[in-house]
């Protein structure tokens, strides 16, 4: 499967891309094998690390269930600056919180698929499952001047 590595303000990042749509987006260095999409993707990434992009735009393949699906489509709409709770996932899909919670941990494409932008009840600040965890979660939100507690 192709894939690129670069260095992020959040570590060491690497894009995964399968039938010209990215896949996954994790800490763990690959051997390159750079596509036009995934050189597409690393810009995007670093302009929004920049604080010159807003929303990305690239084709995305989640894998897994349509639940899983239906959550990363829902964390998609979050835009930049914003955060939503798991219970407000749960009431757009008709669905318990919990299940949300743990759809959003097992999302492939963390930071543009944006899990991080997903709080608990109230605004409560919980996991995330890129390296790093919560402090990485952290930092992509002062990153995005989102969730004002936090800054």
């Amino acid at each position: 499967m192709p894939a690129i590595s670069f260095h992020s303000p959040v570590g060491p990042l690497s894009l995964q891309e399968d039938n010209g749509a990215i896949v996954r987006l994790d800490w763990t260095a690959f051997e390159d094998q750079p596509t036009d999409l995934l050189r597409r993707a690393r810009d995007q990434l670093g302009a929004y690390f920049a604080g010159a992009l807003t929303e990305f735009d690239l084709p995305l393949a989640v894998s897994g269930s349509d639940f899983q699906q239906a959550v990363c489509a829902e964390m998609l709409k979050i835009p930049l600056g914003e955060t939503r709770t798991y219970g407000d996932i749960a009431k757009a899909l008709g669905c318990a919180a919990q299940p949300v919670g743990r759809a959003c941990g097992g999302n492939p494409i963390p930071i543009i698929i944006p899990c991080h932008r997903v709080m608990g009840a109230g605004g409560k600040l919980t996991g995330f499952s890129g390296q790093g965890g919560v402090e990485t979660k952290v930092a992509l939100l002062r990153h995005e001047r989102a969730a004002g507690l936090l800054i």
